[in-house]
């Protein structure tokens, strides 16, 4: 090559960086924050307030985390919905308007006083949930950003990693100066002032980007939900409803579990809120090492992760120190999971009709998520938190086989 042409590739490549860093600046880090907000005020608050509620308003645990399945299999069965919109080219009124519409809700949560009032709500914060957390803002990213889109998505969940960490103790820290109403007033009020105007930004520039990079998608849904014949798609519904499974029985009881294993308030608010540093460490790992393995291997890590958490939770009530290892592993192992479940998708199944795609699969995750809140308080009312623990010790080998069957029957 000669100095001219070597000159003129450096210049681009010089060129192609800048550029990369305005659209990270313009989309990612916009999106990033308002992911940990999000998450932090109408997902993590449920677990941060759940003991508060039992107290408070007279409801059984089982009942409460009753409305909190709710939400969350409306998530799930809206998902398909918004994907195929946001493939369409309808992200921001979606990401927004489900920001929107929860912060309007967390007001209206603030007036409960009936069982049927909390259901109500939390079915529209299910609706609202499925718009503006990982799912939507993935599929804009994906659909936008092409080929760079893995490396977005690492920053936004190594940002909102700490969604957990911001929860659980400003959660705990205004119920003790205020009550948990003024809580979710709090909430909303971020919801209003910081994360809709960092969406509309962020969407804003995203519409540019995908204006000549985003691939069409299929004319018809029906032609679009072929992928469902695939047997690989189905293994990759329940491998995700396995692991969402997994990590919202803990999450859903985190404060309870660790009440039942003999740790004071204050120490099991501190080992819910380092869950999320936690994700971020694990991401960070697996950014070091992501050249070097294949995206098997590192879900075959996070099954790993997931199964010495379970264990080390389980062996806690001999020893308190045990919860280390477990918050270790529980947040390492799911934060990688975060990142790596979109890379799954896109290279098991394509990058065509993402969002459509995603949201079908994001129905099994979803209803992993819903189901283990009051799964584990079933199973809690049966025999205790230790029965809990050795189901979810035990999911994550379930988990593994799945994901092995779709990697060998892939397209």
């Amino acid at each position: 090559m000669s100095p001219k042409n070597q000159t003129e590739e450096i210049e681009q490549t010089s060129e192609d960086q800048i550029q990369q860093k305005k659209i990270f600046r313009k989309i990612v880090w916009p999106f990033a924050i308002a992911e940990t907000l999000v998450w932090a005020t109408y997902y993590y608050s449920f677990p941060a307030l759940l003991p508060t509620w039992e107290a408070d308003l007279g409801f059984s645990k089982t009942a409460l985390t009753g409305a909190f399945t709710l939400a969350l299999i409306v998530s799930a069965v809206t998902a398909p919905i918004v994907g195929r919109l946001i493939d369409f080219g309808y992200g921001k009124v979606i990401f927004a308007g489900g920001a929107a519409a929860a912060a309007t809700l967390l007001i209206l949560l603030s007036q409960v006083t009936e069982i049927w009032q909390f259901y109500a709500i939390w079915f529209g914060i299910g609706i609202a949930m499925a718009g503006s957390l990982y799912e939507a803002c993935f599929a804009i990213i994906t659909y936008s950003m092409g080929e760079r889109a893995k490396r977005a998505i690492t920053i936004v969940t190594l940002v909102a990693g700490f969604a957990g960490t911001v929860s659980f103790p400003s959660a705990h820290l205004l119920t003790q100066l205020f009550d948990w109403r003024i809580t979710v007033i709090c909430f909303a009020v971020v919801i209003i002032t910081v994360c809709i105007p960092l969406i509309l930004y962020g969407c804003h520039h995203a519409d540019q980007e995908a204006s000549y990079r985003a691939p069409k998608p299929t004319p018809s849904i029906r032609k679009a939900m072929v992928v469902t014949k695939a047997p690989t798609f189905w293994l990759l519904g329940l491998t995700f409803f396995l692991l969402a499974f997994n990590h919202g029985m803990v999450i859903s009881h985190m404060l309870p579990i660790l009440d039942d294993r003999g740790l004071s308030e204050s120490f099991a608010v501190l080992a819910a809120s380092m869950i999320g540093p936690m994700q971020v460490t694990g991401r960070l790992i697996m950014l070091a090492f992501e050249k070097y393995i294949s995206v098997f291997a590192i879900c075959c890590a996070c099954f790993a992760s997931a199964f010495i958490a379970g264990c080390a939770l389980l062996f806690s009530s001999f020893s308190p120190l045990f919860i280390i290892p477990f918050v270790l592993f529980q947040g390492g192992g799911y934060g990688v999971l975060s990142i790596i479940r979109p890379t799954v998708i896109s290279e098991l199944l394509g990058r065509r009709d993402f969002g459509t795609i995603a949201g079908l699969l994001a129905i099994g995750f979803m209803a992993g998520s819903a189901f283990s809140p009051t799964s584990a308080s079933i199973l809690w009312e049966t025999g205790g938190y230790d029965l809990v623990i050795i189901i979810v010790a035990g999911i994550p080998i379930m988990a593994f086989l799945s994901l092995l069957a779709a990697w060998k029957v892939r397209p």
